[in-house]
């Protein structure tokens, strides 16, 4: 298939160059002609297993080194680094990052290390921040580490999970297991935990403010962290995680991450998705989760042979800022300001709680990705129903968006899409009403004989 194709010329290049060779002893050495071999390094031809396994043979070459696009998270890491505003005016559109990845991927290396290092908007503390080093290394993996899937789904299999007992199949794992049983205490024992775990009493102690959803998902949590702790702490001493809170943030949602796949398992869980056309309230009812676990879910779903369909999900408060935002295989890059559109329906959920807030929007001056549709839904804070709450949104390109449940109703037509921005600041859309500061890097015209409808009037600077 196309698709695995190899094209390795830059490494194959730089291989050639430090064994001192020149194309035609290299060539010889690797039994084709020097002209194919020209071909190759300028990826004009895929690298052939044949030719592959003369390269690590003959020139101790470590296979690996062709996937080094990886570290940067292929074309979607280096967009999502690219949307940065300090890059706005240089439009480099998805074809081209391809191509740096292709032609000079150790240039793609060394711009990702230094962007990361200084983080966004050249603050001084990207490196050290350990919510953003967790962020990326998950998005590295784009939210799907298919050996816990693989482990959560065999025990599923075990318990034979089904929507009217995933509760008692879960109590009992932990009971027959871990010799551990459940108790569910009062409010006024736990007033600031919903999860303890009592080796002394051999207790899991939930609070009683936990609804269905979130007590299975604790109890699926506290047997990853049972059963799960050397595969989570082998992926996480993979990556070059030396902020230790970094490193256990990652851990952290590994662990989540096996609970939700332990209820939904990936099999079954696809099964419903294509049958129900992702229809959210069926998949809550049938799975017993909360549209925050479903939206967590629907970014992992890229099991190779079968793959779902490729949504972002985020979480914001009522001020806007963002408490999650998961790209997984989506190629979103609008998440990754610290503000968010005021035009984006995510708002709205907070004052329409209990209802599906979609929308497709269009963003302002995009490449590529520029049209979604989006799901939005107000969502209570664990255990804090009523004291916090969050808007939980899952969107999807608008062209894979057609059969969803969701876009019943919805024409999905780019011209009839809401256009948005990445917040005010950062946003160069034009006589927006809704503005509410003017964008930095613009320069600001004034008329003292007219007003505008908005208060900013600006064009941008060179």
């Amino acid at each position: 298939m196309a698709d695995d194709a190899v094209f390795a010329g830059p490494a194959l290049r730089r291989l050639r160059r430090r064994e001192g060779l020149t194309q035609a002893a290299m060539a010889t050495q690797l039994g084709i002609s020097p002209s194919y071999l020209n071909l190759i390094e300028r990826n004009q031809r895929p690298l052939t297993a044949r030719v592959m396994v003369q390269v690590v043979e003959r020139f101790d070459f470590d296979p690996r080194s062709l996937r080094e696009a990886e570290s940067v998270g292929g074309v979607d890491g280096l967009a999502r680094r690219l949307a940065d505003q300090r890059f706005s005016a240089l439009a480099i559109d998805r074809d081209e990052m391809a191509e740096i990845l292709a032609v000079a991927p150790h240039f793609a290396t060394a711009f990702a290390q230094i962007y990361d290092a200084a983080g966004r908007g050249g603050g001084a503390d990207g490196a050290d921040d350990p919510l953003a080093v967790a962020r990326r290394e998950i998005e590295r993996w784009r939210n799907h580490f298919a050996d816990l899937d693989v482990a959560a789904e065999e025990m599923a299999d075990e318990l034979r999970l089904s929507r009217a007992d995933i509760g008692a199949a879960l109590t009992e794992r932990l009971r027959e297991r871990h010799q551990i049983a459940l108790r569910i205490l009062p409010r006024d024992v736990m007033p600031d935990l919903v999860r303890r775990l009592d080796l002394h009493a051999r207790q899991l102690q939930l609070s009683e403010m936990l609804d269905p959803a979130s007590r299975n998902f604790q109890i699926a949590t506290q047997l990853a962290h049972l059963e799960q702790r050397e595969a989570v702490r082998t992926l996480a001493a993979g990556p070059d995680l030396v902020n230790e809170q970094a490193r256990k943030l990652f851990e952290h949602h590994l662990y989540a991450y096996f609970a939700a796949a332990l209820i939904m398992p990936y099999g079954r869980f696809m099964r419903a998705c294509d049958a129900t056309g992702y229809d959210f309230p069926v998949l809550m009812r049938r799975f017993g989760v909360s549209f925050e676990q479903l939206a967590h879910r629907l970014t992992t779903l890229q099991r190779v042979g079968q793959r779902g369909l490729p949504f972002f999900m985020a979480r914001i408060d009522r001020a806007g800022q963002f408490s999650k935002r998961f790209a997984g295989a989506s190629g979103a890059t609008f998440l990754e300001g610290e503000a968010t559109c005021p035009l984006w329906h995510v708002h709205r959920a907070f004052e329409r709680a209990g209802e599906w807030c979609v929308q497709d929007i269009a963003l302002h001056a995009a490449e590529g990705h520029d049209h979604w549709l989006t799901i939005s839904r107000l969502s209570d804070g664990v255990g804090a129903e009523g004291e916090a709450q969050f808007a939980v949104v899952v969107g999807i390109e608008a062209r894979f968006a057609a059969e969803l449940a969701a876009a019943r109703g919805h024409a999905l037509r780019r011209d009839h899409a809401q256009v948005v921005g990445p917040g005010c600041r950062i946003c160069h859309v034009p006589e927006c009403r809704q503005r509410s500061l003017p964008p930095q890097n613009a320069q600001l015209s004034f008329d003292t004989h007219q007003r505008g409808v908005t208060a900013y009037r600006f064009h941008d600077t060179d």
